[in-house]
């Protein structure tokens, strides 16, 4: 299962660097496809230019051009328009590739639903049409960070349906090949500790603390402790998690913050307020 993850996981890292990519334009030409074949090498001169340039666009425009049902292009020209946070265009774009390619990129259209838009409901009914096609093995998120069943959980979550989210992690968590995720443990915790099952949340934030312990492991450990009255302990967690966050050591993502991140005002706005 590992070698597998990380084999997806580069294989899509790849894809992430259409900007400076080269295709390999030969495989299209032994497939007896001269169309994607030349299209391809008209492709490959986008790696001239920056991203976020006309030309850049300009080459996928002619791409486009030269073959319309290819995926690649309209997802390489969206790229720009994410990072930009441009929903609608980048949503145009996206949802062609989606068309023409949909085992590739409806994944990765539900991933960034949810990282960069907090379109929750559409990511949800993405993951819920990928399970279909898929056969309920959906995959990761470009990034790897997120198995697509924990998006599928957040956004249950997030659209108010906490029970769900959090048997839909479990289910996953059962699968015997599953590859643990770096933040699930804090998901699931907060999850029982919103719904009064603390120490369901301190058993899960434990397990996270021993697999990658972070700042926001601790802080949300602090307040089940303070729940549970138990003052040494909450002092204890709320200091290791400010030393944590100090190190670096927390929840991070380059283009938006993930769901249940803290930042250092929340740790000090939590340690002024004390123990009850």
């Amino acid at each position: 299962m590992e070698l597998r993850r990380l084999v997806f996981i580069l294989s899509l890292f790849f894809f992430s660097k259409v900007a400076q990519a080269q295709y390999n334009c030969l495989w299209f030409k032994e497939q007896g496809n001269m169309v994607r074949y030349q299209a391809c090498l008209e492709a490959n001169k986008a790696s001239e230019f920056y991203q976020f340039s006309k030309e850049f666009h300009e080459v996928y425009d002619r791409v486009m051009d030269m073959d319309p049902t290819w995926a690649l292009p309209y997802r390489a020209k969206s790229v720009s328009y994410l990072k930009s946070g441009d929903f609608i265009n980048w949503k145009k774009l996206i949802d062609k590739a989606v068309e023409y390619d949909t085992v590739t990129y409806l994944g990765y259209r539900a991933g960034c639903r949810f990282q960069f838009f907090r379109d929750y409901k559409g990511a949800l009914e993405d993951c819920l049409l990928l399970k279909k096609v898929m056969n309920n093995d959906m995959g990761y998120t470009a990034n790897g960070q997120y198995h697509l069943d924990i998006v599928l959980a957040l956004c249950y979550k997030a659209l108010g349906d906490r029970s769900k989210a959090i048997e839909t992690i479990l289910k996953r968590h059962r699968e015997p090949d599953y590859m643990m995720g770096i933040f699930d443990y804090i998901h699931l915790g907060i999850m029982y500790a919103e719904q009064g099952e603390l120490h369901m949340a301190k058993e899960c934030f434990e397990k996270q603390q021993a697999f990658n312990d972070i700042a926001e492991n601790r802080y949300y450990l602090a307040l089940v402790f303070k729940k549970l009255d138990q003052k040494e302990k909450y002092i204890e967690h709320l200091e290791k998690s400010k030393s944590l966050y100090a190190l670096g050591l927390k929840m991070n993502d380059p283009y938006q913050p993930p769901m249940d991140k803290i930042y250092l005002s929340t740790i000090l706005t939590e340690e002024q307020s004390g123990f009850y």
